[in-house]
């Protein structure tokens, strides 16, 4: 009797200790994904206020898409949006004011929903994909950030600010305003964050997962 109360204490014992072993590594893994995330958000922030001194046209470069993808690739569709509002807001507090007289709620809606909508698809992209072929889920979510972020980006000027558009196009001798605002404002741009985001962002989460795998 005595050696079966002691090996269920024992298995009880041998339980216990595997649910606190569980508990200290989901614990540092929550941490670690906070610092990470953290390191993150501080990189868009830096990313888009040096990204406002570089312009193509009208607009300014946006250098953010790279670690909103990667994070939304290592942390799913909720980091990617997380990542994307914050993105978002620096946008609005620095490179609004053309949009922000003629349509603030306009301007809101369409800075903040283009980050967020993006970097939440480019998570669950790459989530859809990475089990399948991780290269191509990395692509993929590379193409859809700023496939999101301008379309989206689009459609907010032609709901709230084709007047506006309408001078624009007039002013730089485009017939169509539809034709200016593909080729003479977002056009060039696109290709160039695009292209920067297909290159850089596999690269980087490599690298990342490379470095995770050291650590643990």
């Amino acid at each position: 009797m005595r050696i079966i109360l002691y090996l269920r204490r024992t298995r009880l014992d041998r339980g216990d200790s595997r649910k606190e072993l569980h508990m200290e590594k989901s614990k540092r893994m929550d941490t670690r994904t906070l610092t990470v995330l953290a390191l993150f958000t501080a990189l868009v922030v830096v990313l888009q206020l040096m990204g406002a001194f570089i312009k193509l046209g009208p607009f300014s470069i946006s250098l953010t898409a790279v670690p909103i993808i990667v994070g939304a690739a290592l942390y799913g569709p909720a980091a990617g949006a997380w990542l994307g509002g914050v993105f978002g807001l620096v946008v609005m507090f620095t490179d609004t004011a053309l949009f922000m007289p003629v349509s603030p709620i306009g301007t809101i809606l369409t800075v903040m929903l283009k980050g967020i909508c993006g970097g939440f698809l480019s998570g669950l992209c790459y989530k859809a994909l990475a089990e399948k072929n991780e290269w191509l889920a990395v692509l993929a979510a590379s193409i859809v950030f700023p496939v999101v972020n301008t379309g989206l980006f689009l459609i907010g000027c032609r709901l709230f600010f084709m007047p506006l558009i309408n001078e624009w196009a007039a002013a730089a001798g485009f017939a169509s305003a539809g034709a200016f605002m593909v080729t003479g404002m977002v056009g060039l741009n696109f290709l160039v964050e695009l292209a920067i985001d297909l290159v850089l962002s596999p690269v980087i989460l490599r690298l990342v997962k490379l470095g995770r795998k050291e650590t643990k």
